[in-house]
C-alpha cells in the first residue's frame, strides 16, 4: 500500500514530530490501523459525505481528524 500526504498534511506531520510526540504516536497508530482495517478499528472511522464522498475520517483527538481515501 502506498501512503501519500498532501503538502499541508506533511507539514503538520513534521510539526508533530518536533512538537507533540503524544499526538504523533496516535497518528502513527491510526495509519497502521487503517492499513489493516480501513473501515473498522480505532478512531471511530466514518465515511464522509457530499464533496468528500469516497473519503473516510478517524479521530486523532477531540479536535483533530485524519482524512484518508481507501
Amino acid at each position: 500500500m502506498k501512503i501519500t500526504f498532501t503538502e499541508a498534511a506533511w507539514s503538520d506531520y513534521v510539526w508533530l514530530q518536533e512538537n507533540n510526540k503524544k499526538l504523533l504516536k496516535r497518528v502513527n497508530l491510526l495509519i497502521k490501523d487503517i492499513i489493516r482495517y480501513p473501515f473498522d478499528g480505532i478512531g471511530k472511522p466514518e465515511p464522509l459525505k457530499a464533496n468528500l464522498s469516497g473519503y473516510w475520517s478517524r479521530r486523532i483527538s477531540s479536535e483533530h481528524r485524519l482524512v484518508y481515501e481507501r
